[in-house]
């Protein structure tokens, strides 16, 4: 069996024949190569965004509110995850397919965490995981690791804390920075290939960044940052309401109901199916 040893030139919309992998995004960060990663849930999107050359795709705990429609992260399961995980693995080619281990598949011990993690491998086909948390989640993340399995952290404003937090709030301001950092540092030590930084200022990030030898990758977190993610529903404009970080690149949900109400309209008036749309 011959080994391919060969990497892109670039991470994003590079051509390698191969799935994205940690040595490629170390590499990246070597290069100091910025680079886009977004979520996806399903095949056909993900196939977009694979064509597209995203490098990274995250099947997020975020689809408790895009896919799902809760008002938080809190509700998603792993039985929710994992099939939308495989589909995403089965869209795409290059891409690494990151998949979120949801609250309450994780937090209770290793044991919870191997197992967690372990699922998603075997099952959905997923080339790592992301948890959230700092130095209380430190032997999930060491042992997932030295089982084989990669870890992206989640630093900062870590979704499933919401109700912690008191609500969706900048992260690491004042004495909470600089625990931030130490927790950045400790997760790097225990084996992370890289550590997302949502909602923290772009100093904060900055600092985090340069200290760091894996790579950040930014949401709400400012320029800084190694790569920079959001939601593809925020990104493409199909989401009502977004944060501030959040910059739309295009308005599906317009073009979404204006195709719905002509596909309507061609209904009611009698225009489809037309000839060209009828068997006979």
């Amino acid at each position: 069996m011959s080994v391919s040893t060969s990497r892109p030139t670039t991470l994003y919309g590079g051509q390698t024949g191969r799935r994205v992998t940690v040595r490629d995004i170390a590499a990246a960060k070597e290069r100091g190569e910025k680079w886009p990663m977004l979520t996806a849930y399903d095949a056909l999107t993900a196939r977009v965004f694979d064509d597209a050359g995203i490098p990274v795709l995250l099947v997020g705990d975020s689809a408790g509110m895009v896919v799902f429609g809760h008002e938080s992260t809190i509700p998603v399961t792993v039985d929710d995850l994992i099939p939308l995980t495989a589909a995403v693995v089965r869209g795409t080619s290059r891409a690494m397919i990151v998949a979120d281990l949801p609250f309450g598949a994780y937090q209770a011990g290793v044991a919870e965490a191997l197992h967690t993690g372990a699922r998603f491998l075997k099952e959905a086909g997923a080339h790592a995981i992301k948890l959230e948390g700092g130095r209380r989640v430190l032997p999930q993340v060491e042992a997932l690791v030295a089982a084989g399995i990669p870890v992206m952290a989640h630093l900062g404003l870590t979704p499933q804390s919401v109700n912690a937090f008191g609500g969706y709030r900048v992260q690491g301001r004042g004495e909470d920075g600089e625990r931030l950092m130490a927790d950045a540092k400790d997760l790097e030590a225990a084996g992370a290939f890289s550590v997302v930084l949502e909602c923290v200022p772009t100093e904060l990030a900055e600092r985090v960044t340069a200290a760091l030898s894996i790579p950040t990758i930014g949401i709400g977190a400012g320029p800084g940052t190694d790569a920079q993610v959001l939601v593809w529903q925020d990104m493409a404009g199909l989401t009502p309401h977004t944060a501030k970080f959040v910059k739309r690149y295009a308005e599906v949900g317009g073009v979404l109901r204006g195709a719905a109400e002509e596909f309507a309209a061609d209904v009611v008036s009698g225009v489809f199916p037309g000839p060209e749309h009828t068997y006979r």
